[in-house]
C-alpha cells in the first residue's frame, strides 16, 4: 500500500443513534450519526415502525381501495376464434331459417 493516501483509522470511534444509545465502532470518522440501530431498528426489537410524516402511507391505501380493477385483455387468437365461432352460429341460423 503507498503510504500517506490513506486516512486514519479509529479503533474506538463513537456512533451515536438517534433515539440516544451510543456504540464504540471502527472508523475513519471520531464520531459518527445514525438514524437507526440495533437498540431501536423493527428487526431486532420485533416492532414494526412506519415513518410517515405527511400521511404518503394513507393516501396510497386509499388509491388502491378506490382504483378499479382492469379486466384482463383477451388473446387475439381466442378473439378471432369467437368472431368465427359467432358467424358461424348466424349463418346455421339463417340456414335454418329458409
Amino acid at each position: 500500500m503507498k503510504k500517506d493516501i490513506h486516512p486514519q483509522y479509529h479503533i474506538k470511534a463513537r456512533a451515536k443513534c438517534a433515539c440516544g444509545a451510543e456504540f464504540e465502532v471502527g472508523s475513519t470518522l471520531e464520531e459518527i450519526g445514525v438514524e437507526v440501530c440495533s437498540v431501536c431498528h423493527p428487526f431486532y426489537t420485533g416492532n414494526e415502525k412506519i415513518l410517515d410524516t405527511a400521511g404518503r402511507v394513507e393516501k396510497f391505501k386509499q388509491r388502491r381501495a378506490a382504483a378499479v380493477p382492469k379486466k384482463p385483455k383477451k388473446n387475439p387468437v381466442v378473439k378471432k376464434a369467437e368472431k368465427a365461432k359467432k358467424e358461424e352460429q348466424k349463418t346455421e341460423k339463417e340456414s335454418v331459417k329458409e
